[in-house]
């Protein structure tokens, strides 16, 4: 079990980092008809709806690390997903979620490198 002021003390820090990295392979992998200032948007506005679950939520919830990775990384490219196909339409979602399961894996494969 984690302690919530570790928890919360890790939000900002944990959530400028995803940005730092899930923007980018938004801008460059989610389709062309989104325009660049859509794109940035997903890049904060989908970590800012979801990160708070995955970090605050979902740690406690689980007696293992195996378990609450399986589900958070579950849960955040696909809450991702459905909020972005229902946002910006649905003509090109199979790539905008390729692009945002892509950009959460990789932030979680950083992530667990640097801390």
């Amino acid at each position: 079990m984690f302690e919530p002021a570790e928890l919360w003390a890790f939000l900002p820090v944990g959530y400028l980092f995803t940005i730092l990295v899930e923007t980018p392979v938004l801008l460059v992998l989610l389709a062309r008809r989104h325009p660049v200032g859509t794109r940035l948007l997903a890049g904060v506005w989908l970590t800012a709806c979801t990160y708070p679950v995955v970090i605050l939520v979902l740690p406690n919830l689980f007696a293992d690390r195996t378990s609450y990775l399986i589900v958070a990384e579950t849960f955040a490219p696909l809450a991702e997903c459905i909020m972005f196909v229902l946002a910006f339409g649905r003509g090109t979602w199979p790539r905008d979620c390729i692009a945002i399961t892509v950009a959460n894996l990789l932030s979680f494969g950083i992530g667990e490198l640097v801390f």
